[in-house]
């Protein structure tokens, strides 16, 4: 399990709903995180799974991790592993993978 930059954001990416499983479906889920990719976003609510993504904790104001999105990417594909059409190891779906630290 991931620990935040913050008790406020570890709070608001891991809002408990008994209505929704899905953050995105639930209004009270403000903020999504991305294992995989070390990503925070912002929820869009539009019926989808839209988000944007964010550089700084609106809470306490720290510089989050840089995106792993690209690195992500570059991997499989050296590995020869098609995201869409093969099997993505388990370091993969995870926060296995090493990622940037944080900038202050």
């Amino acid at each position: 399990m991931t620990t935040h930059c913050c008790e406020a954001m570890n709070s608001r990416v891991n809002v408990p709903c008994d209505r929704h499983d899905d953050p995105f479906a639930c209004p009270d889920a403000l903020v999504t995180f991305s294992a995989e990719f070390q990503e925070y976003g912002l929820i869009i609510h539009d019926g989808g799974a839209s988000s944007i993504t964010i550089a700084f904790c609106p809470w306490c104001g720290r510089r989050l991790p840089e995106s792993q999105r690209d690195s992500w990417f570059d991997e499989l594909e050296r590995r020869g592993i098609d995201p869409w059409a093969d099997e993505v190891p388990a370091e993969f779906r995870d926060e296995r993978r090493p990622a940037s630290p944080p900038q202050e």
